[in-house]
């Protein structure tokens, strides 16, 4: 059975050549640039299925540019509003019944957007849909369940996990740190900087929910 993958653009950093390269790769089935993001695709002259947004940060002309462009849709939302754009853009995704959604662009110089943005992640599980935030050197996740990871496939040599919201219980196997029923809390570095060292390591828990960041360095 086919997959269905959805890839969101947003407006934090992005390295082109890494985001063009994820494209070609995947092949999705629907792409959202959100806000600023679109300038990703007007300078690549590539083009969403969608673009969704207030439209405050983006440049002038690259909205107008999309906007009297008539293969591309765009939904525009007050700047005063509940939700941020990288929001809208997760919600809009999750309504179309995806199987995978890649979220980039969603790290910068905005702290309070980046905690926001991984925070998201946790939508994903409220509808058993996994959503990764993904860029050139990291690939997050949020798991509220064990997970195995062989090594072929991880992103990058490093693997951290960090409680989400209370103490994990967590056992770890195929690991160069591995753990046995070790209590990881909120506030701790325990789970910070493991490495794959066999065929694949396997995360074992059973109540809570943890981030794992695999990363390149």
């Amino acid at each position: 059975m086919n997959r269905k993958t959805i890839l969101i653009v947003t407006g934090g950093d992005i390295e082109d050549t890494f985001v063009c390269g994820l494209i070609a790769e995947q092949d999705y089935d629907f792409v959202i640039a959100c806000d600023r993001g679109m300038e990703f695709f007007r300078r690549n002259g590539l083009y969403p299925d969608l673009i969704v947004g207030d439209f405050d940060s983006a440049n002038e002309a690259c909205v107008r540019y999309f906007q009297e462009n008539t293969q591309v849709r765009l939904e525009q939302f007050p700047a005063e509003k509940d939700w941020t754009d990288t929001e809208l853009a997760v919600r809009r995704a999750l309504d179309l019944q995806p199987d995978h959604i890649d979220l980039v662009g969603a790290v910068g110089s905005r702290l309070d957007h980046v905690l926001g943005n991984l925070q998201l992640l946790d939508m994903g599980l409220e509808h058993g849909i996994e959503i990764f935030l993904i860029d050139a050197h990291n690939r997050v996740r949020l798991i509220d369940h064990s997970l195995t990871i062989g090594r072929e496939e991880q992103y990058g040599s490093y693997i951290s996990l960090i409680p989400y919201n209370s103490t994990v219980n967590v056992s770890l196997y195929g690991m160069k740190y591995p753990l046995d029923h070790m209590d990881l809390a909120p506030g701790v570095t325990l789970g910070i900087s493991n490495e794959i060292v066999e065929e694949q390591a396997q995360i074992c828990f059973t109540d809570g929910m943890m981030f794992v960041i695999e990363s390149k360095d």
